[in-house]
């Protein structure tokens, strides 16, 4: 049991969000969390019209009434899915004081919450939009200062062919294609560290080839160690962030295709045109779900393992990576 100087509001949830972060979390959902428990924290202290900084709250002044009443106001400006974010942190929060001996029982379940609204895909619009972003990608554009059509072929071709978050793409090392020919695949850093394996064909393959050859090049062999990071940019640095979104947003506008990408998923728009794509060419919900490397399914359907041939054949019956076998070697004929 903590000391009772130790059961103040503040101290308690600087403490939980340092459990939270040796989980590895993003920077964004790590500032999430500490968002969502500042923000009630400010409402219970006007509800208990304490004279002391927020900070300095005690855990015990923290009853199911008091929480009721902080989210009761909290809820009113925001959407549902917020609301059952930060009812979901404070859940959290409390499990963690109860298994630390700090509190006797968590008053989250006493606390209304709105139900989870599943997130709706939010693939590229248009049957033909991917083909034309990676034909517009692969050729030379007179408007770029430095062109580099393989980079870009690359970057667009694994986020459609294998379904890569942004992070995963940025983590990715040269030494993440594995595998012999006509078995290659990528091995990928998912969230909270969790690896997963993606088949890649042979197309995809011979873009990353190409790619890889490229950067040779331009850079010279020592560029292409295992340990260098997959994707950099035009001075060979590895890509961050920023530079990856940039280079998605020109890709789109060099296509020509900005009115088709949804609002709120633009680079997240290629994984989900990946995940749409499978499951219009017939991949199971539990194929797609261990490709994509989602913790669980978000439904009553049961988690079914399947196994690498399966995972194989349904990457291959992806029709993106037929489109890539139309481009040729990127960049070779100028």
């Amino acid at each position: 049991m903590h000391d009772k100087k130790d059961e103040s509001l503040g101290v308690l949830i600087e403490e939980f969000l340092a459990a939270r972060a040796t989980r590895k979390p993003s920077p964004h959902t790590l500032a999430a969390y500490r968002r969502d428990l500042h923000a009630v924290a400010a409402l219970i202290a006007e509800d208990v019209a304490t004279p002391l900084p927020r900070a300095a709250l005690s855990i015990t002044d923290l009853s199911p009434r008091v929480m009721r009443a902080a989210f009761a106001r909290f809820a009113a400006p925001r959407a549902p899915a917020s609301v059952h974010r930060a009812w979901s942190t404070w859940n959290s929060f409390f499990t963690f004081l109860v298994a630390d001996g700090v509190v006797a029982g968590n008053p989250m379940p006493a606390v209304g919450r709105p139900r989870a609204l599943l997130p709706q895909p939010k693939p590229l619009r248009g049957a033909d939009t991917p083909e034309l972003l990676l034909a517009s990608a692969a050729r030379d554009d007179g408007r770029q200062r430095d062109p580099w059509p393989e980079r870009d072929v690359a970057v667009l071709a694994v986020a459609l062919c294998a379904g890569l978050r942004l992070s995963e793409l940025l983590a990715l090392r040269v030494g993440s294609l594995a595998g012999r020919l006509g078995e290659r695949r990528i091995e990928v850093v998912g969230k909270g560290g969790r690896p997963r394996v993606v088949p890649i064909e042979a197309d995809l393959d011979r873009v990353l080839v190409d790619y890889l050859d490229s950067r040779v090049r331009r850079f010279g062999s020592r560029s292409v160690r295992p340990d260098s990071a997959l994707l950099v940019d035009r001075r060979g640095e590895p890509l961050r962030r920023g530079g990856l979104q940039y280079l998605v947003e020109s890709s789109y506008r060099r296509a020509g295709i900005g009115d088709r990408v949804p609002r709120g998923a633009r680079l997240h728009a290629l994984r989900h045109t990946f995940a749409t794509r499978l499951a219009e060419d017939g991949a199971s919900a539990a194929e797609i779900m261990r490709l994509l490397g989602h913790a669980s399914l978000a439904s009553s359907q049961t988690y079914i393992e399947v196994t690498a041939d399966q995972q194989r054949d349904a990457v291959r019956a992806n029709r993106t990576n037929r489109a890539l076998a139309a481009l040729g070697s990127v960049g070779q004929a100028r």
